[in-house]
């Protein structure tokens, strides 16, 4: 008798359960996992996402695949323009965060009033910051020329831009302007668009600051015995024990360099001549301004294994360079 009591119970607790958790399930199949896998079917069919889809779709197999590769220069632009953004806004940032979580993790009068203000760009609303970066950025008036003139920074001489497969030629350049003109020329387009990535590196410096935090004193107190100075213990000791932490903001940056979309939608719409023609950007233009969701779909699931291609390259690399403590090597 007890014991089917005790089924019964363990029944209705689990009934209990499964309702709790059915909202989330709800999310994640009706949100996450259904569209998923419409979008595999989709890349498989031609589709403007207006009409119904049943009787409207044509099916047309791997064409997507094969005219993104092979007939749409865009893509190519696009997927350059996102690897130049990822690959040089990733490093900045983690290493300014990680230079700001080392100065804010000073035990001085006033600090936690100093980390809200470096962590306060994460909280501010979108549309906003990019207006005020608009004016910062702004050839005639604005801040980041008239600091460049200030300190009296120079620029001249020849610039060479590279052949890249598919874009261009060898183009030899002795017009760069400056002061730049930044969102108006596109040499200068996107290292504004970096610049402006690294205002928001207090979100990856609260985490660095808790890893730091983390780390056990006596390790500092034996190093200064034995010598070592500030740069030795940073070398030795801070990078150690912080790899896992730093391990961590490094899939999150590139995850997210990869589907940086705003800034160029909102600032320059691509612009000027294609400079700031991001991956998502693309990807959006196809789906709700040329509605083509088939297309849009395949360039979706290219940029999917791209992201889990660099993830992985990462998750593998890990085991040579974190260090977890306590672990057995």
């Amino acid at each position: 008798m007890k014991r089917k009591y005790r089924e019964k119970y363990r029944w209705h607790e689990n009934v209990q359960g499964y309702l709790f958790a059915a909202p989330w399930f709800v999310g994640f199949f009706g949100f996450l996992v259904g569209p998923m896998v419409f979008s595999i079917i989709l890349c498989l069919y031609k589709w403007n996402g207006i009409t119904s889809f049943s009787g409207n779709a044509e099916f047309v197999g791997l064409a997507h695949f094969r005219r993104i590769f092979t007939e749409d220069r865009f893509f190519w632009i696009a997927l350059y323009n996102t690897f130049y953004y990822a690959a040089l806004s990733v490093p900045m940032g983690i290493c300014l965060s990680l230079f700001l979580a080392n100065l804010l993790n000073a035990k001085i009068r006033g600090i936690s009033l100093f980390r809200t203000i470096f962590y306060i760009p994460n909280v501010l609303a979108g549309v906003a910051t990019i207006m005020m970066w608009l004016w910062i950025f702004n050839p005639e008036f604005g801040g980041f020329n008239f600091l460049l003139e200030a300190t009296g920074i120079t620029a001249g001489g020849h610039w060479l831009i590279a052949h890249v497969p598919g874009l261009g030629t060898w183009v030899e350049r002795n017009d760069i302007t400056w002061p730049p003109l930044w969102f108006a020329d596109e040499f200068w387009a996107k290292p504004a668009l970096i610049i402006m990535s690294l205002w928001r590196a207090g979100g990856s410096m609260l985490i660095y600051l808790a890893g730091l935090q983390n780390i056990p004193a006596h390790l500092y107190e034996v190093a200064e015995i034995d010598g070592a100075g500030r740069v030795r213990q940073f070398i030795n000791i801070t990078i150690p024990m912080l790899t896992p932490t730093i391990f961590f903001n490094l899939i999150m940056s590139v995850i997210g360099s990869f589907q940086v979309f705003a800034q160029s939608y909102l600032m320059t719409n691509g612009g000027p001549n294609n400079s700031t023609l991001f991956y998502v950007l693309y990807l959006f233009r196809k789906a709700f301004q040329h509605f083509e969701m088939g297309y849009a779909s395949a360039l979706a699931w290219i940029l999917f294994a791209i992201i889990m291609f660099f993830t992985l390259i990462v998750l593998k690399s890990s085991k040579f360079w974190v260090y977890y403590e306590g672990e057995k090597k």
